[in-house]
């Protein structure tokens, strides 16, 4: 019996893995017949487990149930999940604190003594620094939006600007994105006829939702480079282009999310797009690259503050 019940967890936990397993692969992990595996899986069905048999290669797979059965993770996914729900606990969705905190009891409480200690020691020696969370979306606008994308359909909801004024828009979404420290919408608006990207924390959902609608053909294969795009150069009042004389793979790494969009021109260079409030902040953004660039496009202030920037350097250099 003792010996069924641990061949019965190993299958368990070989069947939580997403994908799709034939009796012969199950039969050399567990070192049994093909007909004890059949046998095994009829078991967790009766237990309540939902084992589904896959068509074509007569393999199984663990499906969704009505209930939640007892997940089986190894050590290393353990210390990820509590890993994971420590950083939940002091993100930036707002409810989702204590409900990580209750998970993350439970799940300490069951932790074998050899992971509770990687797990204190990791907690204990970790200090969280730098940029302070952004502002706090509730799960319910994030679930909303989710769901329309998924649905498509039309998302109504009432905005508020970055320059404090307040409108109603209708907007075909169609990905949500965690990006730095906000929570941003990609979608089609209708009322303005061009994709936008909204920020999650200033827009507040309206219901019903919208009628569906037929997908376009998005502006970007990646949405992620599009939306660093957008906030890095089109939503600042002074943008710029500048040619790096290196190629994109070797800048690329310097360029940091947010910072610009680096578009790659051919192995030995790459375009450079920016933005910022002021022409003296693009210098800095610019420079910092540490790469030799040419101006391709900007405001004419930007060069006089490019000059100013090379003049005090070379003070610097001759009061040495």
């Amino acid at each position: 019996m003792v010996e069924t019940s641990a061949r019965l967890l190993k299958l368990l936990s070989l069947l939580q893995t997403p994908r799709d397993w034939s009796a012969t692969e199950l039969a050399g992990r567990l070192g049994v017949s093909t007909r004890t595996v059949r046998r095994d899986v009829e078991r967790l069905r009766g237990l309540g487990y939902p084992v589904d048999a896959t068509q074509g290669a007569a393999g199984y797979r663990l499906g969704a149930g009505a209930a939640l059965p007892p997940l089986l993770l190894d050590d290393d996914e353990a210390v990820a999940v509590v890993v994971g729900l420590r950083t939940a606990a002091g993100g930036s969705v707002a409810g989702i604190e204590e409900t990580s905190l209750r998970a993350l009891t439970k799940i300490e409480q069951v932790l074998p003594s050899r992971l509770r200690y990687r797990v204190s020691t990791l907690h204990t020696a970790t200090v969280r620094a730098g940029t302070a969370p952004g502002p706090q979306v509730s799960t319910d606008t994030l679930m909303v939006i989710a769901d329309a994308c998924r649905r498509r359909e039309r998302l109504r909801f009432d905005y508020t600007s970055p320059r404090g004024g307040d409108s109603v828009r209708s907007v075909e979404p169609y990905h949500l994105v965690s990006f730095g420290r906000h929570w941003y919408l990609v979608g089609f608006d209708t009322g303005r006829g061009d994709w936008r990207t909204f920020r999650v924390d200033r827009l507040t959902p309206r219901t019903p939702n919208g009628p569906r609608f037929a997908p376009r053909r998005p502006p970007y294969d990646d949405v992620a480079a599009y939306l660093a795009y957008q906030l890095s150069s089109r939503t600042w009042p002074c943008r710029a282009t500048v040619t790096l004389h290196e190629s994109a793979e070797a800048v690329a790494d310097r360029v940091w999310p947010g910072m610009g969009v680096v578009e790659a021109v051919d192995d030995h260079s790459c375009l450079l797009h920016v933005g910022a409030e002021t022409p003296s902040d693009l210098v800095w953004m610019i420079t910092s690259v540490d790469a030799g660039f040419t101006l391709t496009s900007g405001p004419p202030e930007l060069a006089d503050a490019l000059r100013a920037q090379a003049e005090r350097c070379l003070r610097a250099v001759r009061e040495q």
